[in-house]
């Protein structure tokens, strides 16, 4: 009886994420003379892909793709990096002071993006980098480090401290033991952090809006978010846009969903 019960809560949970995604697809390919005939909620009397090519086209969507990709996959894996080296020093290498550095970043990982706005937007005009996404990459790689820091190193803080020894006794520098052992040991909980700062980074709206003015370089949900606030959509094309935003995080999703299962195993093992 339990586990039907548990089945049920499972298969309307999965029915209360699915229905809207299902709602934005079947509208997506409506025509706008359907649409405002039958509703939201009918089925399309005929599948058109004319809102999903007007918005396409409308907004270089190729182009913010491109952008959204090469930033998200950039600070995923610098952040992934930073993450280990800084979580390396302060859970195994034992830094003095270590909670009160473990402090700042919880507390860095916490402050509002509307705090940051002003300071980085005139660091990054001060460097040149400003309208760029290297700035973003930065800005958006400190972030997300910081939690993985913190996350990383209370993981860390128990590593098998008989490996460490078994490697310092042949030889190993640090740089060793960290590649060799550490990063290996460590690789589900990382591949769980690349995915999450990869899908965090992709729906990052506020500081890319501050920070990439210039249409070439804008993001997927900085090039939604501008294109609706003009009001140049129909209710298709919208739900076209909110589509093809949706898609590419979770085709990656998907596609990494194995790294994510064996990190959380591997976590609920430990």
């Amino acid at each position: 009886m339990r586990r039907h019960a548990v089945l049920w809560s499972v298969v309307l949970l999965a029915a209360a994420m699915l229905v809207p995604f299902v709602l934005v697809a079947v509208n997506a390919v409506k025509t706008p003379a359907d649409y405002a005939a039958n509703g939201p909620l009918s089925l399309p009397r005929e599948v058109s892909l004319d809102g999903i090519i007007a918005f396409w086209d409308r907004v270089d969507f190729g182009e913010k793709l491109l952008n959204s990709v090469v930033i998200s996959g950039s600070v995923a894996v610098l952040a992934v990096v930073v993450s280990v080296c800084n979580a390396y020093a302060l859970g195994i290498g034992r830094v003095r002071g270590r909670l009160w550095i473990l402090v700042v970043f919880l507390i860095a990982n916490t402050l509002p993006q509307e705090a940051l706005a002003y300071p980085l937007y005139f660091l990054a005009n001060e460097i040149g980098l400003y309208d760029t996404r290297t700035a973003v990459v930065i800005v958006f790689t400190v972030i997300q480090a910081s939690f993985g820091t913190y996350l990383l190193t209370s993981t860390l803080t128990g590593f098998p401290r008989e490996l460490l020894e078994a490697a310092r006794l042949d030889g190993a520098t640090r740089w060793q033991v960290l590649l060799r052992i550490v990063v290996p040991v460590s690789r589900p909980t990382l591949g769980v952090l690349f995915v999450f700062f990869f899908i965090w980074t992709w729906n990052e709206f506020f500081l890319p809006l501050v920070l990439l003015i210039s249409n070439e370089n804008q993001t997927v949900p900085v090039a939604l978010g501008v294109l609706q606030g003009q009001r140049m959509m129909d209710a298709t094309t919208t739900s076209a846009s909110a589509l093809l935003g949706v898609v590419p995080a979770i085709a990656f999703f998907l596609i990494f969903q194995r790294a994510m299962t064996r990190g959380i195993t591997a976590g609920a093992g430990k």
